[in-house]
């Protein structure tokens, strides 16, 4: 059920590219506007991994995801469907993203309380390939869902179905048995902040996901519409190929840890080949639709690691903080998209109005989120690999 959760969380955080010509028709909602909500989304769910954190070691993820997803997401759903102002969809995506804040690491929560650290990896990265059907459900699905019914109707469906999910979870899951000292073990987020182990990940983590979320998530479809003059169809059968590349990406980084018997170098070159892809559209944004469409593809897959990494970090989590260990991470690796996403529109308009070609704005974001990837990368050659 957590799984459901999360293939609505990848959906929410995905849809918004191929409803850009609807709402720039119906609601007067800008590229630099709607990247404002979509960053709204994850800097609202960076902000939660805080108290997710604390609530999944003292409350369980059952009680920390229900009500959270129901309130949060599915309350956003109806506001979303409700708006007749671009600040409307924006407030809407808040609470979508505290709404979905708690299902991921709820379900990594219970992995790492269940299952052998060496397999972390390979189980988390399965839980984000199986919820990535969402991403795939807010391309070409979500397109032809907005063309036969209308978004304001399918976004009532999709409320629904949220409340259905909230309520699944809060009647069918289990939360792991607590461990006999739980309550006298000291310790917090600050705790995990000052562990040496964990610093030359963190960099990395908060960039690694930034350009297959950006892209994917938001720019891909102006990108497409405003260079390669795409509607709605064509830009939700690019992204719907990203979208399963990043799935191949999660199962695919998985199992490779064991393979090869080390995470930091998989990490390492997986991200260097989704830089790589990004310089590449940089360099060559005009290329033809389906180079960007293999170079937008190249981008979700190699740059899927966000499991791996999270597993590189587990290892180092003392048995009490794993709550607030997981929830730290995903708030470097959700607030680096956030970040990234809230000031990629101010990068957007600043390259367009300076040069006065749409061509040349999109380059400036490609080197946006290319570079910090790099930085990222020479920082993270400084961890310590661990696989136990």
């Amino acid at each position: 059920m957590l799984v459901a959760g999360y293939v609505l969380s990848q959906f929410y955080r995905a849809f918004l590219p191929v409803m850009t010509p609807v709402l720039q028709a119906d609601l007067g909602a800008t590229p630099e506007a709607l990247g404002r909500a979509s960053g709204l989304w994850f800097l609202a769910f960076a902000a939660m991994q805080v108290p997710v954190g604390w609530a999944l070691d003292q409350l369980g993820p059952r009680r920390t995801a229900a009500w959270l997803l129901g309130l949060g997401a599915g309350g956003g759903a109806v506001l979303f469907a409700l708006a007749s102002e671009p600040w409307h969809i924006q407030a809407a995506m808040v609470l979508m993203g505290i709404g979905c804040s708690p299902v991921l690491m709820g379900a990594f929560f219970i992995i790492a309380k269940t299952y052998s650290p060496k397999v972390f990896g390979t189980l988390a990265g399965a839980v984000i390939g199986i919820g990535s059907i969402g991403n795939i459900a807010g391309s070409l699905p979500m397109a032809w869902s907005v063309e036969s019914f209308g978004w304001r109707e399918t976004l009532w469906g999709l409320s629904v179905l949220t409340l259905v999910v909230a309520v699944l979870i809060l009647v069918l899951l289990r939360d792991p048995p607590r461990a006999a000292d739980h309550g006298t073990q000291k310790g917090s987020m600050l705790t995990l902040l000052a562990m040496p182990a964990l610093w030359a990940i963190f960099p990395l983590m908060f960039v690694n996901y930034a350009p297959s979320a950006g892209l994917r998530g938001l720019w891909a479809g102006p990108y497409l519409s405003d260079v390669f003059g795409m509607d709605a169809a064509g830009i939700g059968k690019v992204t719907l190929a990203m979208g399963i590349a990043m799935i191949v990406g999660n199962f695919a980084y998985g199992p490779l840890d064991r393979i090869f018997g080390t995470r930091k170098w998989v990490i390492l070159v997986g991200n260097f080949g989704s830089a790589a892809a990004v310089f590449t559209l940089w360099f060559w944004p005009v290329s033809g639709v389906w180079a960007v469409t293999l170079l937008l593809a190249a981008t979700g897959l190699f740059g899927a690691s966000f499991p791996l990494i999270m597993a590189h970090a587990r290892a180092f989590f003392p048995p009490h903080l794993t709550g607030r260990g997981v929830s730290l991470m995903n708030l470097f690796g959700i607030g680096g998209v956030g970040l990234f996403q809230f000031s990629s529109g101010w990068v957007f308009e600043a390259a367009k109005v300076a040069d006065g070609d749409p061509v040349a704005a999109y380059r400036a974001l490609f080197l946006f989120f290319g570079l910090p990837v790099l930085v990222g990368l020479v920082v993270y050659l400084f961890s310590r690999d661990r696989l136990d």
